[in-house]
């Protein structure tokens, strides 16, 4: 099953499908999907993009992943040496039964929590909530959360979605919608072999979960990636997990000092990775072709939640979220008997589709090169469409457990703590996989490039 998802991927960058990608280790995630295949596949994807940049026209280096170690990056790779990371959801997320189904509600964000909160017209009890919930149709409910602005799923099956609107809409979306710009002059500076993303900047408007993946990625091989986030935006259960190797900024793009600062960064930064909504950065005045005015060699590369045509297209969504629309979560109650939605056991469109969005940006690199641009945009729920197109798995029986073995050694000296990482899954001959930075609290860094 890797090698599909590996040839689909492939398929996706213009990519030869033989490259010299090996596979090592074993195990698998119990899940009622190949998700242990997707995550070597995907990590390899973006080890094979990374080794073909860094050859420059040579021959490409080899390049090895770990099928185990893959597995457990799709999972939490911080282990807290004497401190602990706050809990990762909300108390009020999750999913609750309605009069006919099942619905989630990812309330994370305290804007998002409101919206639900306003719709049910009770306090932020999980008790309370569960009440309000049962009372509604499960599509009411979706549809007035997120028309509150929030973000709520109705529990689906892989049928109805195949049947909805936006599920078609998805189905007949590229893994990567490529666009090329106009050219610019061939770049011709030479590569670190050893660091080839050196000298690279990265600028990162992402947030949970796909983004950050793919910007921790860059930064492991040398780019200098600055995360940029507003005054009032936290995370606190994943900040210590992706801002591993970044610097993280605070700017308020609608302020003119700040959004003056973004702009001049905007302007020399060789990558803009972002995931806002469709929408967002026009709507503060920065779309696409103010963009390519400011920036006309900028590798664009951006993600949404429900792909990027269709009615949901300009929709909220996380990865929790699309499972639930897209008939994972379903699949796995049905199949495990069970009584609630059974999603993955692990967040791996997320992961999955952050892997692919560094291997687009190292694709479009490689093209900046000779002269052409390029920009990419992907979203979790074609990921989604990727891994179920391959269909259902039995789970094993003996669910991959890590072991002191898959720790590195290092301490990280993180802002909240030391703490150690699971052992990176990728090796790329000649390459140096290391983190310039360990991981940091947001908005502690000056917007600026390294020195």
């Amino acid at each position: 099953m890797t090698l599909r998802f590996l040839a689909e991927i492939a398929a996706a960058f213009d990519a030869d499908a033989d490259a010299p990608l090996a596979v090592t280790g074993s195990g698998d995630l119990p899940s009622w999907f190949a998700v242990s295949d997707l995550a070597a596949a995907s990590v390899g994807a973006a080890g094979l993009m990374l080794a073909r940049y860094a050859a420059d026209g040579d021959a490409i280096p080899a390049v090895t992943v770990d099928r185990r170690l893959a597995s457990l990056w799709f999972g939490w790779t911080l282990h807290a040496q004497g401190w602990q990371v706050p809990p990762a959801w909300d108390p009020v997320a999750g999913d609750y039964p309605t009069k006919d189904g099942w619905i989630r509600l990812h309330t994370n964000a305290p804007a998002h929590r409101a919206a639900a909160l306003s719709v049910l017209g009770t306090a932020a009890e999980r008790d309370a909530v569960a009440r309000a919930v049962a009372g509604w149709d499960a599509t009411d409910l979706e549809t007035a959360v997120v028309a509150a602005g929030g973000c709520a799923a109705e529990m689906r099956g892989t049928d109805d979605w195949a049947a909805h609107p936006q599920g078609k809409a998805v189905a007949a979306e590229p893994l990567v919608a490529w666009t090329d710009q106009a050219p610019v002059a061939p770049r011709g500076e030479p590569i670190d072999r050893a660091r080839p993303l050196a000298g690279l900047r990265v600028l990162d408007l992402t947030r949970v979960l796909a983004g950050p993946v793919a910007s921790r990625f860059l930064a492991a091989f040398g780019a200098d990636v600055l995360r940029i986030d507003p005054p009032d935006w936290d995370e606190p259960g994943v900040v210590p997990e992706v801002t591993l190797g970044k610097r993280c900024a605070g700017l308020n793009l609608k302020a003119a000092d700040d959004r003056a600062v973004f702009e001049r960064l905007l302007g020399s930064a060789d990558v803009l990775l972002h995931g806002y909504r469709p929408g967002a950065l026009p709507g503060l005045g920065l779309d696409a072709a103010a963009r390519r005015q400011r920036n006309p060699g900028l590798v664009d590369v951006s993600l949404d939640a429900y792909g990027w045509t269709g009615p949901w297209a300009g929709r909220r969504g996380f990865d929790s979220l699309v499972q639930m629309s897209s008939g994972i979560a379903r699949y796995g109650m049905t199949a495990s008997g069970a009584d609630r939605p059974v999603p993955l056991p692990v967040q791996a469109l997320d992961h999955a589709t952050g892997y692919l969005l560094a291997a687009a940006v190292l694709a479009a690199l490689s093209e900046r090169r000779h002269g052409r641009v390029r920009t990419a945009r992907l979203s979790l729920a074609r990921t989604a469409s990727l891994l179920t197109s391959a269909g259902p798995v039995t789970p094993t029986t003996a669910p991959l457990q890590e072991t002191a073995d898959d720790v590195a050694p290092e301490t990280e000296a993180t802002d909240w703590g030391p703490a150690k990482r699971t052992r990176f899954p990728l090796t790329i001959e000649g390459l140096d996989a290391r983190w310039p930075h360990p991981a940091g609290k947001l908005r502690t860094a000056a917007p600026a490039w390294a020195a």
